[in-house]
């Protein structure tokens, strides 16, 4: 969509440009505005004559803490970009009005190269992408300012609780679906599953949600966006994003293909027991896709981001799978839930055709 600002942002992103040493450019012309996914940040492509393509970045004037979360967008991406990390040059921060101006890496994200290339056409950037992880992974960790995170500094058991399984449990189970599961059976389940994933450790930088919408690929290089909600945390968390991610939809041969490149490249960093990392992984990942149910359930009914509503069975399907997949049936009143709740959205038929 195309249009001429409003004078308010028109200031600002005049301001950002003046910032960024693109003061001689006085007239703005027309502003493309971009749709941000589940962000209530505002998103503008601004289309000025000879100058590089950028983007403005602004904070939601709806969020109260819209003004820190730009700070954490402008401190982490310049600390990630000085270390060599893909992200987007950042040219300018204004802090008043929580502004931000970086580089303009297109509209191509990975789910799109996935989406119309199959999986033989996008692995070399899966690959790629996982390298960037590594890169933000362990160079992104060296000198990383705790002061830089605007959410939590660390992922740990406590933010499982609360903002993954509870998550899930508020916002998903509940709202979504009408169900309320016995609290005791389910939260005795959700805290052995927060326990085996809280024993990785956290001393690395973690993005949180490092999947294919937020790899954007630019002159066929993948990079990595959305990084404003980085954190320590532990290795799998960001490789489980990226294999379970439901906008790609990856088969298990994919992901295991996936997931062998990603040890290859960290065991020449760090020696790991390969089946204690696996372990990990598998918690982790049940943490992560607790947490895409819960947030797909919340702003497909709460914001109305109808988008989201499409990948919710497959989210659903994919925590069956990883369910299924730890030794000994550990979780059975969660796999029994999930179960129950699979056969109700297929009753109810809770899923839609898939929107690029």
């Amino acid at each position: 969509m195309v249009f001429e600002i409003d004078n308010k942002y028109r200031v600002i992103i005049q301001n950002l440009l003046k910032k960024g040493g693109f003061g001689s450019f006085t007239s703005l012309g027309q502003v493309e505005a971009l749709a941000g996914d589940g962000s209530d940040r505002l998103f503008f492509r601004l289309h000025l004559s000879d100058c590089p393509p950028l983007v403005a970045i602004i904070a939601s004037p709806f969020f109260d803490k819209g003004l820190i979360e730009t700070k954490s967008t402008f401190q982490i991406g310049t600390h990630l970009f000085d270390k060599g990390v893909p992200v987007p040059e950042i040219f300018a921060f204004e802090a008043r009005d929580g502004a931000v101006l970086c580089a303009d890496l297109g509209d191509t994200h990975l789910q799109k190269i996935c989406s119309i290339g199959g999986f033989k056409e996008a692995e070399r950037y899966y690959k790629q992408a996982i390298d960037a992880l590594v890169k933000l992974q362990f160079e992104g960790a060296n000198n990383f300012d705790l002061r830089f995170c605007w959410d939590t500094p660390r992922y740990n058991e406590k933010l499982m609780l609360e903002r993954e399984s509870g998550y899930f449990y508020r916002s998903f189970c509940r709202d979504f679906m009408g169900r309320i599961p016995d609290d005791s059976r389910v939260t005795l389940e959700f805290q052995k599953i927060a326990q085996r994933a809280g024993c990785q450790s956290t001393e690395y930088l973690l993005h949180r949600d490092f999947q294919s919408r937020n790899l954007m690929v630019h002159k066929e290089k993948v990079y990595i966006i959305d990084f404003q909600g980085a954190r320590m945390g532990p290795l799998a968390y960001d490789l489980a994003s990226l294999l379970i991610d439901p906008y790609a939809g990856l088969s298990e041969s994919q992901q295991e293909t996936l997931y062998r490149y990603y040890i290859d490249s960290i065991t020449q960093k760090v020696v790991l027991d390969p089946d204690l990392f696996y372990e990990g992984f598998l918690h982790l990942s049940l943490q992560r896709n607790l947490q895409i149910l819960g947030a797909f359930a919340f702003l497909s009914q709460v914001k109305g981001k109808d988008f989201f509503k499409q990948y919710i069975f497959p989210a659903a399907h994919s925590l069956a799978a990883l369910l299924g997949k730890i030794p000994g049936n550990t979780y059975p009143f969660l796999a029994g839930l999930i179960k129950e709740i699979i056969e109700q959205m297929e009753e109810e038929n809770i899923y839609r055709t898939v929107i690029i």
